[in-house]
């Protein structure tokens, strides 16, 4: 299979497709991904304009966030593949991942994968465009095992779990205020979700937080997401963007810990020592692949 690209997705800022002022705005933030949105965020009769308005901001803006990508309408609109077609032939080059909404079975990504094959052909694109996916009906969930299995341009899950509650006819309003259920209702597909990506190499990512007013809430949101081994959220506003950095990124303290505590083993290794002490801590071999994890992150960052 070909080598996915590595890429920060701390944080991935939510922008309208149809608004040039935000879009304007969003190129100028220091923010690890973007995506410009023609789903959810633009009513069906802007929906032409805005990939217009997209792909006329892709190439003539300067370009802050390092990875720029475009969220389509899912596979059952009749949006679809005129979203594809249009923003990959007007942007194709300067375009790093496509995110397709309300997937729910490994064919609706690879009628995403078969399309951008032949356009990438058909227009003799240098850049192989990646793929990323909402994880956002429980048909999808059912099958995300399959899902994340089954393309070379995936590259990273998304929990979409507004869309996600109206599929499983959840009922939210109790969700806050501690008597309808135990703190993390999201923990079961979360981490369902997290361990499909984990086993096939793609990042799995936690959806947004509606309440940018309210910076304590989705703090602990990105926390909990982040135990579980996500490696990022959402953000709707750039307010949250500068949370779910600090919260996704290793702090200084356990970078140097890390880098210490492998290169001792890796010296102890050398004496014929398979566990160590490092001022206190035991260190082994499975100990070294968590400690890798923090030191691959780290130099992803530039930590």
């Amino acid at each position: 299979m070909t080598s996915r690209p590595k890429r920060l997705r701390r944080c991935q800022l939510s922008v309208p497709g149809s608004s040039e002022k935000m879009i304007t705005k969003a190129a100028g933030l220091e923010v690890d991904h973007v995506f410009l949105d023609l789903e959810d965020a633009v009513a069906p009769d802007a929906k032409a304009g805005a990939r217009g308005m997209i792909v006329h901001a892709i190439n003539e803006l300067e370009w802050s966030p390092k990875t720029i990508c475009v969220r389509i309408n899912d596979v059952e609109t009749e949006y679809c593949y005129q979203d594809i077609i249009e923003v990959v032939t007007g942007a194709g080059e300067k375009l790093d991942t496509i995110m397709l909404t309300k997937a729910k079975s490994a064919h609706d990504v690879m009628f995403v994968h078969l399309l951008l094959d032949q356009m990438e052909k058909s227009l003799g694109l240098k850049n192989r465009i990646g793929i990323e996916c909402l994880i956002e009906e429980v048909e999808g969930m059912m099958n995300v095992e399959a899902i994340a299995a089954c393309s070379d341009r995936l590259e990273c899950l998304i929990f979409g779990m507004g869309d996600y509650s109206a599929s499983q006819g959840m009922d939210l309003r109790g969700i806050g205020t501690g008597s309808s259920y135990p703190p993390d209702l999201w923990h079961y597909p979360r981490y369902k979700m997290t361990i499909a990506c984990r086993a096939n190499g793609i990042d799995p990512v936690d959806g947004p937080f509606a309440d940018f007013r309210n910076p304590d809430v989705f703090r602990t949101e990105c926390e909990r997401s982040n135990v579980l081994g996500m490696v990022g959220k959402w953000a709707i506003h750039p307010a949250q963007i500068e949370i779910a950095h600090d919260v996704f990124s290793p702090s200084e303290k356990a970078v140097a810990a890390a880098r210490s505590q492998k290169a001792a083993y890796e010296k102890a290794l050398k004496q014929g020592l398979g566990a160590i002490n490092v001022e206190g801590v035991m260190v082994d071999a499975a100990t070294v692949r968590i400690l890798q994890n923090i030191i691959d992150k780290a130099d992803l960052i530039g930590l």
